[in-house]
């Protein structure tokens, strides 16, 4: 090493925060150093940095707006399993017993079955023998009634 050009090393450097005032000794080459911020109060170290961001309350907004989104998901979800054709009876429909009993022999006990019948055309659901224009209409109207989304042929046709 070359003589004269390193600084003088200090042992016993007093270190001071001016923010806490906590003070402790360590190495450098100065005789004391003043800090703002020791470990001892920056909130990084000293725990509080959880507590300001609940008080900033950023990460309890994240959350909500990830509840919010899948809250709306599930009800998408929901809205698309009911629009689509229910397992529920033909008998639920009320359109008669003769409509009904001719539905049924021709191996059409479900909501869904007639949805997807009707889905076919008019012509299709008028080939079921018993099944006339006005149990077709009648049909058409309980099933929008219930809530239930016809299929595309079939709004085209009305």
């Amino acid at each position: 090493m070359k003589p004269k050009i390193h600084p003088t090393f200090y042992t016993d450097c007093q270190v001071v925060c001016a923010s806490c005032g906590s003070k402790w000794l360590t190495g450098s080459t100065r005789k004391s150093i003043h800090v703002e911020v020791c470990s001892k109060c920056h909130p990084f170290f000293s725990g509080e940095q959880a507590r300001m961001l609940d008080v900033e309350g950023q990460v309890d907004r994240f959350y909500k707006k990830l509840q919010v989104r899948q809250d709306y998901v599930d009800l998408q979800k929901a809205k698309e399993e009911a629009r689509k054709a229910p397992p529920k009876p033909v008998t639920e429909l009320d359109l008669g017993i003769r409509v009904t009993g001719a539905l049924e022999k021709a191996g059409i006990v479900t909501i869904a079955q007639l949805m997807a019948k009707l889905g076919e055309g008019d012509e299709a659901a008028l080939a079921v023998e018993g099944f006339g224009r006005k149990a077709l209409i009648d049909s058409k109207k309980k099933i929008r009634a219930l809530g239930y989304d016809l299929p595309a042929t079939v709004e085209e046709a009305v």
